[in-house]
């Protein structure tokens, strides 16, 4: 753990490899979360009505929801595996942390999917209803499950809690397993990931409902599908925007830079301003944003590597001094490994000048200060799709409800094709998202505690780069596949649905 010199080539292929499979499997994730909710209210709908036209709707988007749970798993099982190839630095450094999500997602979580999807596909008419109907929203439940503990780590990584370093083994461990399970970063990063999965299922319903309105086939089918989903999607909406609200306290509270960065901020202060286009500003609304309050004040990049004096007279240290704390705590931690067995007394005082410093343990890695400001210019417009997107998307769904009473719905192709490119736009949202959330937190693997070029493996970068490409053709072909495979279902629509009994619906 001791600050080595790091090929750069070796952090930027590992750092894209890692991004390469995140992106990818985050197209299939969104989508298996949606869905989830939008069958189990169809099928809650056949159950109660005991009309079969719901039953046909319900196992029409399973096929869908099926098809992508299938692929997406592939791509969530190499993402971990990273964390031990790529990233062994990271993995040993808190891997009692880190870990432990993991763990629980596998053995609880996805064992729960597991175990009921099997129901859900194969069950009809050889269980009752009722039972049936509990393990389609199980399956969810656990799909849902998987993305708590996935996202405890994640926002662990955004807001480390809960541990204390170990200088014996060089690690940090676990001290309060609730404070990293239940921490206010997480559970508000949870309800706006998977809220913004439940809007990304609803519009791919829409989405493709919009297309057989176009192609004038299975009206009544789509009609329904488009209102459910449409009402889920604006739920989900709101919820979203709500949720990342709250978020953007939690990141002016704990990761101002990636707030600064977001806003393309300089310099900052109180009633600053929010820029919704470079140019076009909203005066005191990020301040609003990030304290609730207009008088708030919000430092800028430049006060964060300069330093700065907060209204309430809080001190905030320069990055040049929190690098120069750092490396001492550094120093400090070689010269107790150096004396831990040999000299107790000199071990001891290294030890006590180590704990002094070690909230700016991770910036001793840091060479130089510019290290610490993320990549501008992307997550400012990275958070500017995102945000426009989302806008967009509400509108629309608004619109299919508005226009859906009454049979209006069939006759608007223009918002029929507003629809069906809503669903390339959800994604785009999603990813953007993401590009927000990560790229926004560099150079830190761990905010504040463990940068990228002390987390990574010591590999060639050849070998991280043949990887790399031979991931990105892996998983093109396997989006490739699920795309045509989607497609085919699509197109061979409700009727041709397999698992409805032969007749029936019909």
């Amino acid at each position: 753990m001791l600050l080595n010199i790091i090929d750069p080539a070796l952090i930027d292929w590992s750092r894209a490899q890692f991004a390469l499979t995140a992106c990818y499997h985050w197209l299939f994730v969104p989508l298996t979360l949606g869905l989830a909710v939008v069958m189990g209210i169809m099928e809650t709908l056949y159950v109660w009505k005991k009309d079969p036209f719901w039953k046909r709707t319900a196992q029409f988007w399973m096929k869908l929801f099926g098809i992508n749970f299938a692929i997406g798993v592939a791509t969530g099982i190499i993402l971990e595996f990273e964390f031990g190839t790529n990233w062994s630095n990271y993995s040993w450094f808190v891997g009692d942390i880190f870990g432990a999500p993991l763990a629980i997602e596998g053995i609880v979580a996805f064992f729960m999917e597991a175990t009921f999807i099997a129901v859900m596909f194969f069950g009809w008419n050889k269980v009752s209803r009722g039972f049936h109907l509990a393990s389609t929203w199980l399956t969810g439940l656990g799909a849902t499950l998987s993305a708590w503990w996935i996202l405890v780590a994640n926002s662990w990584m955004q807001h480390p809690v809960g541990m204390a370093f170990n200088p014996d083994t060089v690690r940090n461990e676990m001290m309060d397993f609730f404070a990293v399970a239940f921490s206010p970063v997480a559970v508000v990063k949870f309800f706006h990931t998977v809220l913004s999965g439940w809007m990304t299922g609803a519009v791919f319903v829409v989405g493709v409902s919009c297309w057989y309105l176009l192609r004038r086939r299975e009206r009544a089918f789509a009609l329904a599908s488009i209102r459910v989903a449409a009402v889920t999607g604006l739920v989900a909406t709101l919820g979203v925007m709500f949720t990342g609200d709250r978020s953007g306290i939690d990141v002016a509270r704990h990761q101002p830079m990636k707030l600064a960065a977001a806003e393309g901020l300089r310099r900052g202060g109180t009633q600053a301003p929010f820029s919704i286009v470079p140019g076009v500003e909203v005066p005191g609304m990020l301040s609003v944003l990030a304290t609730h309050d207009v008088d708030g004040f919000v430092p800028g990049i430049d006060d964060l590597l300069d330093g700065y004096t907060a209204p309430d007279g809080t001190q905030h240290l320069s990055a040049d001094e929190r690098m120069r704390r750092g490396r001492l705590a550094l120093d400090a931690f070689a010269a107790y490994r150096a004396h831990a067995k040999s000299d107790p007394a000199a071990a001891a005082a290294a030890r006590k000048v180590m704990d002094e410093h070690m909230d700016h343990f991770g910036y001793g890695y840091i060479a130089s200060r510019s290290d610490l400001v993320p990549p501008v210019t992307l997550v400012y417009w990275a958070f500017r799709v995102m945000v426009g997107a989302g806008c967009l998307l509400l509108l629309v769904l608004a619109a299919m409800l508005w226009y859906g009473r009454g049979g209006r719905l069939a006759a608007k192709r223009p918002l029929l094709m507003a629809g069906l490119w809503s669903i390339p736009l959800v994604y785009l949202a999603g990813q953007a998202g993401w590009v927000v959330a990560e790229v926004g937190r560099q150079p830190w693997a761990i905010q504040d505690l463990l940068p990228v070029n002390a987390a990574v493996s010591q590999l060639s970068p050849a070998s991280v780069q043949t990887t790399f490409w031979l991931f990105l053709v892996l998983f093109t072909v396997l989006l490739v596949a699920e795309v045509r495979i989607l497609c085919g279902a699509i197109r061979k629509g409700p009727e041709g649905d397999e698992l409805l009994p032969a007749g029936e619906g019909r």
